[in-house]
């Protein structure tokens, strides 16, 4: 029988227990005996849903508290030593010191112990933590966490599968942190202890273990390419079968590398690199495992077991039991399932897969390769699901094709140059040097949550709500005023979700109940799903906006998120080009943003954190994607006058290499993430001399600790010497819905504190 598996499972449970557990645990209501607890109820529960689809293994080592590459830091005993460790410490607090940092004490000197740095895994919206090297960086094996887990499946049991991140993509994923040093001389001093772990997993009984190398899917320079091969001959004497596993992009010059590698086997990924398969079949020796992920493991629309079987069967007559199935990646990426989800339409609910539901699939699969009758019906049901969402009318909408259709090509083209538009809104705006805003949302109190969980319940009026969101607009006002900060926001209480809540507001889209995916730590969203045309029925955010900006006589911004960002952190449709949807949105927005104009509203924000996200792994398809992405926020932002500033804000980036496209989306004012790097980021833009103005943040939100003014002046004067003085803004690194009141109070005015500082220098 054909073996069926699969790179990784959701972690934080049907429920989302474990951000829960999480969260109480940081807050000091649960302490780390509890929190284990709760990891001790929901691994054997996905264990068990694993082997309940017919896996014929359970993946152990995927399941992390925080972040799998975290995990790994602490495995492989790398801990950076600006953290101070004693050893003593419970691994369990080491592990959050370096995910959430630590404040600097009061009366102490130092800056406490920022959290690493956080971006973007692949092209993906999940964040990892980014280890740090330096030529005394030392390995060794330090943790008995995945040790223990293995144990744990083995006692009640299962067949193990046990997954690592392999070694050179953990170098890669890192950052050196010495001036001319190259992190990949690290390697040899690394694959000592990977060696000793896969010694031990052998001798725990581990039928298989799962390296994972995606980085074999990249533009690799020739040094990473030739270390594979002597790296992996090194491994292969642990005796412990490896199946090296790549997923999010094709292998192109490093296919036959791959293949060629002393490993027992190679995962690679069927849905991004489907023109290679044959190429693999080929070129992989016969004795070998060939795990293909047929199923997609990044999007949520049901498998097409018709032409997966069509696909796949030419392998199987080939390779036979060397052939496994899988998901394409990690089912990290996808919900946990569409069961319960009983109040998204029964149509809709048809066409969609969610992590359980596609395990599920490859069972069908693997029965169907088999002759089974049992797949019959499964089938069928497969069958009539693809045949309805492919006829059905409600995916096309003909006047949003036609839209598109007659734009003028200067659609995209504001109406002066950045200069001739800088100086109409100095003019309008009257701003002081180095103004202060943030970046567009205030904390999420329970209160606020309890209002929109009461109003969507139907226990909340839509009078009462409106009167609620209003008074917290009102504060947020009110608390900036007081603070002295120069251009002011709404702060977002209505909004669930930066994406959600335009989605929700939009045609095209539909929503779950219950669809979370972890983005990083505790912190889940809930991605829309874009199933057809995209338009604005009516006005989304001028209420809101305008009503802010009748509290006060500052400026007020309006926010709004763009179209690349809600591409990407929506789940969307496989049947028609991305780019195009990507003009939908955009269009959708520029109605927003032409209302909120004609509102009164001066200053506009349109986010796109996720701009750098969507870039293509491989170069040579860079600048396809960054024509049609720069020209979708363009066609959002153009069409207002001259003396209406255009914001945008993008975050964990590395923006060195796309700099150029960046100056391109020709926004008025960015504002990106820059304080966990120490300004370095803002290097890129000193050496670029980008021309507009530009908003470093000057303090994380994602960790607990307040800095202090000094702090924060400190970077601020950093940022002066890169930026021209008349160009820079000041403001927090991103949005502060996570963040407590206290604490965004105590930050922003001591940014506000820092920016008049240097305004007298």
């Amino acid at each position: 029988m054909t073996i069926i598996h699969t790179l990784g499972f959701p972690r934080m449970g049907a429920q989302r227990e474990l951000k829960f557990a999480l969260e109480g645990h940081w807050r000091g209501e649960i302490d780390a005996a509890e929190l284990e607890a709760v990891g001790r109820q929901l691994r054997p529960r996905h264990w068990q849903a694993q082997r309940d689809a017919g896996l014929d293994f359970v993946s152990v080592g995927d399941f992390a508290y925080y972040d799998h590459v975290a995990n790994h830091i602490q495995l492989l005993g790398c801990e950076p030593a600006r953290f101070g460790f004693s050893g003593d410490e419970p691994a369990l607090a080491r592990y959050f010191t370096l995910a959430r940092g630590v404040a600097r004490e009061a009366g102490a000197s130092g800056d406490g112990h920022p959290a690493l740095e956080m971006t973007k895994w692949f092209d993906t919206n999940y964040h990892y933590l980014v280890p740090e090297f330096t030529p005394e960086t030392a390995f060794s094996l330090a943790d008995e966490r995945l040790f223990a887990e293995v144990a744990e499946a083995q006692a009640l049991g299962h067949p193990v599968k046990a997954v690592l991140l392999g070694p050179l993509s953990f170098l890669w994923l890192g950052k050196e942190k010495a001036a001319g040093f190259d992190r990949l001389g690290l390697l040899d001093k690394l694959l000592p202890v990977y060696g000793q772990i896969l010694a031990r997993l052998k001798a725990q009984g581990v039928q298989w273990v799962q390296i994972d190398e995606p980085v074999l899917g990249l533009d690799l320079a020739a040094a990473w390419q030739q270390a594979f091969e002597p790296a992996y001959a090194r491994l292969a004497t642990n005796g412990v079968p490896l199946l090296l596993a790549t997923y999010f992009s094709p292998l192109q010059e490093n296919l036959v590398l791959a293949c060629r590698l002393p490993v027992a086997g190679l995962h690679v990924d069927g849905i991004r690199a489907a023109g290679e398969i044959t190429s693999v079949a080929d070129w992989l020796p016969a004795h070998k495992v060939l795990s293909l992920g047929i199923v997609d493991g990044r999007n949520v629309w049901r498998t097409d077991l018709d032409a997966a079987l069509t696909r796949i069967r030419p392998l199987f007559d080939k390779r036979g039991q060397s052939l496994w199935l899988a998901p394409s990646c990690s089912l990290l990426h996808v919900p946990f399932s569409v069961a319960g989800e009983m109040k998204l339409d029964g149509e809709l609910r048809g066409w969609l897969a969610f992590a359980v539901e596609k395990l599920d699939e490859l069972q069908v699969l693997k029965q169907a390769l088999a002759g089974d009758a049992a797949a019959d019906g499964e089938l069928a049901k497969s069958r009539q699901a693809i045949r309805a969402r492919h006829a059905s009318r409600r995916v096309n909408n003909p006047a949003v094709a036609e839209r598109l259709a007659a734009l003028p090509a200067a659609a995209d083209r504001r109406h002066a140059a950045f200069p001739v538009r800088q100086a109409a809104q100095r003019k309008r705006l009257q701003l002081p040097l180095l103004p202060t805003t943030t970046i567009g949302s205030f904390p999420q109190t329970a209160e606020i949550r309890a209002a929109r969980a009461a109003f969507k319940r139907g226990e909340l009026s839509a009078a009462d709500y409106e009167t609620a969101m209003k008074k917290e607009i009102a504060h947020a006002v009110a608390v900036q005023e007081e603070l002295g900060l120069d251009v002011l926001v709404h702060g977002e209480a209505e909004r669930n979700d930066m994406v959600e809540y335009f989605g929700e507001q939009l045609a095209g889209f539909c929503f779950t109940g219950n669809g979370w995916v972890q983005s990083y730590g505790s912190r889940c969203v809930k991605p829309p799903i874009i199933y057809g045309d995209v338009s604005r029925p009516q006005p989304m955010t001028v209420d809101w906006s305008a009503y802010a900006q009748s509290l006060t006589p500052k400026p007020m911004k309006g926010m709004l998120t763009g179209p690349i960002t809600i591409l990407q952190w929506s789940f969307v449709r496989d049947d028609q080009p991305r780019s195009t949807t990507a003009a939908q949105i955009a269009l959708a927005i520029r109605d927003e943003v032409c209302d909120l104009e004609r509102a009164g509203i001066g200053i506009i924000q349109i986010d796109e954190p996720a701009i750098r996200e969507g870039l293509p792994l491989r170069r040579a398809a860079w600048r396809e994607y960054l024509a049609w992405a720069t020209r979708a926020f363009r066609l959002s932002a153009s069409g207002v006058a001259d003396e209406t500033q255009i914001h945008t804000h993008m975050c964990y980036s590395e923006f060195n290499d796309i700099l150029p496209e960046i100056a391109a989306m020709d926004a008025d004012v960015i504002t990106i993430e820059t304080s966990r790097s120490d300004m370095e980021l803002l290097d890129a833009f000193g050496k670029f001399k980008y021309p507009n103005e530009i908003g470093p943040g000057v303090y994380d939100i994602h960790s607990p600790r307040v800095p202090n003014a000094d702090d924060m002046a400190r970077l601020l004067q950093k940022a002066r010497e890169t930026i021209p003085a008349g160009n820079l803004w000041v403001n927090p690194d991103c949005g502060l819905k996570t963040r407590g009141w206290p604490e965004t109070v105590a930050a922003l005015r001591h940014m506000v504190a820092a920016a008049k500082a240097l305004r007298a220098v």
